[in-house]
């Protein structure tokens, strides 16, 4: 079951190979979810509430100069800013990796930015891919890479076609 964050999940054996992802989820997860600056969502097993896999969500905006030409063009000028959803981490206990977790993940985070979507402004999901890996997983569920940045994103337009 993918839930909210919460004191009864056991973050402590979480270990997806990447110290960064691990201690946020250890260490600063919980604080973010209650200074409001984002939400963690994670898949347990449901006997031992251990922690499977994890991903973020939070608002973001993109410069409009940043989304590729064709894009830009669509966008009112008036928006030096794009509103989108940030996808901020996304993590897979070494345990449960190559078992299709991350996809399961992606799409619960993809549909829940869709619903939010349509009660608050939010043209895309925008990733910031932490290595080449992450950056081919997203690529095959059609991320598109945003020019001179390392992040990706997907329109919530592409996104209303899978869940709307």
């Amino acid at each position: 079951m993918i839930e909210l964050l919460n004191n009864k999940h056991n973050r402590e054996d979480f270990d997806c190979g990447n110290e960064l992802l691990n201690n946020y989820l250890k260490n600063q997860a919980g604080q973010d979810i209650k200074r409001k600056l984002s939400v963690c969502f994670v898949l347990t097993e449901s006997q031992t509430m251990n922690i499977q896999g994890y991903y973020t969500l939070s608002n973001n905006s993109i410069p409009l100069n940043s989304f590729p030409e064709p894009i830009q063009k669509k966008l009112p000028k008036s928006y030096l800013s794009i509103p989108t959803t940030l996808l901020g981490r996304l993590a897979i206990d070494k345990k449960y990796q190559g078992k299709g977790i991350g996809k399961i993940l992606l799409i619960d985070a993809l549909k829940r930015s869709y619903e939010v979507s349509q009660e608050i402004g939010s043209f895309a999901v925008v990733v910031d891919p932490i290595d080449k890996e992450a950056e081919s997983f997203y690529e095959k569920y059609d991320f598109i890479k945003l020019p001179d940045s390392e992040k990706m994103f997907i329109v919530i337009q592409t996104l209303k076609e899978l869940f709307g």
